[in-house]
């Protein structure tokens, strides 16, 4: 079945349109936006291949069972291979940059609200794949070429202050019981009439909301927002986990899942490894 025809069957209604989406995300799934025969639009987002169309029903199943302001609305959700996920159209909205002390604020807003939404209970626990998030220095300390081969500091620097990273972040205190959505970045975030609204849950699980908070800040200050520490500050633990997480993975080849990927996370890597540096009194990168 054609994916007109699958929409409409959903639907149901006729689709007059399909409007392929240039977005910014990093994944390989297919996004269009569907002008319907009623007048009305939908956003429509289809698994390519294996991994996004997991991605895709993990995503599913979590609009299925959380309807909130801060997300977008779900129309319709077919799991058959290649799942199929129909949501509200927000492509008239503002995503940003540029950022405002308002649209900085709308974003911590929604973030306060993810996190007093009761999770799912098969939503896992972000301490279920703690190794991933916070052993990132452990994984340069075991091979730090691909890092070194960044720029980002010299082997001098890496070495004398390698311990204090490695400890910082693998004491982040990322554990906790409420909702994440663990992925928030400009790309995700639309700025509504009714607030922030995020979008791709994929990776939703629970832990501490502030994991949520410092992971947007990196990107935050690329797009011109504050200085992570001006909005999260006392977060020693969260940084050096961050700079790890970047760090560990800018200097690989990219997934074939997510072909851009690696550009963004060497930005933001320029941006979590001063502020742990900071937070920690380590002498500059250099």
């Amino acid at each position: 079945m054609k994916l007109e025809e699958r929409i409409a069957s959903l639907l149901g209604t006729r689709v007059s349109r399909l409007r392929p989406i240039r977005g910014r995300g990093y994944s390989v799934a297919i996004r269009n936006v569907a002008e319907l025969d009623d007048g009305r639009t939908a956003f429509v987002k289809l698994g390519a291949e294996e991994p996004t169309s997991t991605f895709l029903r993990l995503e599913g199943r979590f609009y299925e069972a959380i309807s909130a302001p801060f997300m977008p609305e779900l129309l319709a959700y077919d799991e058959t291979d290649p799942p199929l996920l129909v949501l509200e159209d927000l492509s008239g909205g503002r995503w940003p940059p540029p950022w405002t002390d308002s649209s900085i604020e709308a974003v911590r807003m929604a973030l306060g609200a993810v996190a007093a939404t009761p999770p799912p209970g098969f939503v896992s626990r972000v301490e279920d794949d703690r190794e991933s998030l916070v052993g990132g220095w452990a994984t340069i300390e075991r091979d730090p070429e691909p890092f070194l081969s960044l720029g980002a500091c010299s082997p001098e620097w890496l070495e004398t202050s390698l311990p204090a990273l490695k400890r910082a972040a693998e004491r982040a205190p990322i554990e906790g019981d409420e909702l994440l959505h663990l992925d928030v970045r400009s790309d995700n975030i639309c700025l509504a009439d009714r607030g922030a609204v995020l979008v791709d849950w994929n990776w939703a699980c629970v832990g501490n909301p502030e994991l949520d908070l410092a992971a947007w800040l990196p990107s935050l200050h690329l797009e011109g927002g504050p200085a992570p520490e001006t909005i999260l500050p006392d977060a020693a633990g969260f940084a050096a986990l961050l700079a790890g997480f970047f760090g560990a993975r800018a200097g690989l080849p990219p997934p074939r899942t997510a072909p851009h990927v690696r550009p963004i996370q060497l930005a933001q890597l320029g941006v979590a490894l001063p502020w742990a540096a900071r937070a920690l009194d380590l002498p500059p990168p250099r």
